[in-house]
């Protein structure tokens, strides 16, 4: 394979043979990539309420305000550093290439991730959690703009779905570990040095994961101004639309899913702290199937319809689980991997839509401000947790099926966003 894209006599990029190996290489390092990702979002949640009880004043009455209240503040510092990197991370990688960007971001997360093994006070772990979250806010843009640009267009739905359950398969590593060694505050260190076993991703990367050609070519020879581009005409709308649809769900998994394991840790009890890593490995698996299933459906009825269609039927799955389930058992497992598979489906059909809406020479800076932005309204929410919480008087159920409420924006927005179905990836 050559080092340049062949281009025709007028001047326009003609089709590349590119080789199975080289795509194959680069959707394993994608998946891979956004799958350690997951891993280390799905870590924290599962240490949060071990870590700080443990963390609590010597000798104190145990307060579940303190864990309430410190879950929101490290949940929203992660927040704004995964903002924050999306939008630098992405940027690199329209600037820098896909590839380099990625393993920087990569080793972003692994090492500020192990780190937190030493934190001593939960604000220690609100700042590495936003350190390691500038990493995590940059991988997926590249990951899905590599791998979109590589692999053919009839092969996309499948692409996106893989791409959008690998962080689920992440979360079912980080369930299956919970259940099978429950995290106490007495064992909840350990579990932050795997995250930094990504690290060695890294190395396969930079030795084997091939550039995209399509981007080489895009920025050959050009002065790209990727921020500058997509704040300004004709990219701004879509760039305001694509920020919406990415935020929407965004907003609902760190407002609601996120918390179902600290949920279901009490309604549990301390007799069973085995639970939550039972519930966070059915709403993952639930994920990686609404992940998998949603771009094919937008392939099949549309990229408009199918949106519309999720956030229908998210509000259903959190009402149900919100408003029917009052206890642990058989009925609320069943009810959270319903809202893991409706919730998280929307990460398949992004990888899908996203890049459809933007050119490749600022594909990854794009998404990664697209994707990445909900994650500021997240946080402003998680950071006042505490008091929303005050405010349903403790309730988790009424708290989430409040929050899900902003589906109904989504199922309204989207008929305002082009129908991309058939059409190729913008050059």
């Amino acid at each position: 394979m050559t080092n340049e894209v062949p281009v025709s006599a007028t001047g326009e990029a003609t089709p590349q043979i590119i080789s199975n190996k080289a795509k194959i290489l680069t959707l394993l390092a994608a998946f891979l990539g956004w799958m350690f990702d997951g891993m280390e979002m799905g870590i924290f949640p599962l240490i949060a309420r071990p870590a700080l009880m443990e963390m609590q004043a010597p000798g104190a009455v145990f307060d579940e305000g303190f864990v309430q209240v410190w879950m929101g503040i490290v949940t929203a510092c992660f927040l704004i550093g995964a903002a924050g990197g999306g939008l630098v991370f992405g940027w690199l990688g329209d600037r820098i290439g896909r590839v380099r960007a990625m393993t920087y971001s990569i080793l972003c997360y692994s090492i500020f991730t192990g780190l937190c093994y030493f934190a001593q006070e939960p604000w220690h772990l609100g700042v590495l959690r936003f350190l390691a979250a500038l990493g995590m806010g940059g991988e997926w843009s590249l990951g899905v703009a590599l791998v979109m640009e590589i692999w053919p267009a009839r092969l996309r739905p499948l692409m996106a779905g893989i791409i959008g359950a690998a962080a689920n398969f992440g979360f079912v590593i980080v369930g299956i570990i919970g259940i099978i060694w429950p995290v106490t505050p007495d064992s909840w260190r350990w579990l932050l040095l795997v995250g930094a076993s990504p690290a060695l991703l890294t190395f396969f990367i930079r030795l084997f994961v091939p550039e995209s050609e399509k981007w080489k070519h895009a920025v050959k020879g050009k002065n790209v101004q990727p921020l500058q581009e997509i704040f300004s005409a004709p990219l701004l709308s879509r760039t305001i639309l694509a920020t919406l649809f990415a935020s929407i769900p965004l907003i609902v998994t760190w407002g609601i899913v996120q918390w179902i394991p600290l949920w279901t840790d009490m309604l549990a009890g301390p007799e069973r702290p085995a639970a939550k890593g039972y519930s966070h490995f059915v709403v993952a698996l639930g994920a990686i199937m609404g992940s998998l299933a949603a771009p094919l459906v937008g392939q099949k009825i549309g990229r408009r319809p199918t949106y519309f269609l999720l956030c229908a039927f998210s509000v259903a799955a959190t009402y149900f689980l919100f408003i029917y389930v009052k206890e642990y058992g058989p009925l609320f497992i069943f009810a959270t991997g319903l809202v893991g598979f409706f919730t998280a489906s929307f990460f398949g059909w992004l990888p899908l839509y996203l890049p459809e809406l933007f050119p490749t020479r600022v594909r990854a800076t794009a998404q990664g401000l697209a994707f990445n932005a909900g994650r500021i309204l997240a946080a402003i929410g998680a950071w006042n947790m505490g008091a929303l919480m005050g405010f349903f008087d403790q309730s988790y159920a009424r708290a989430g099926m409040a929050i899900s409420m902003v589906y109904v924006l989504g199922m309204i927005v989207i008929w305002f966003a082009p129908e991309t179905k058939g059409k190729p990836l913008p050059d």
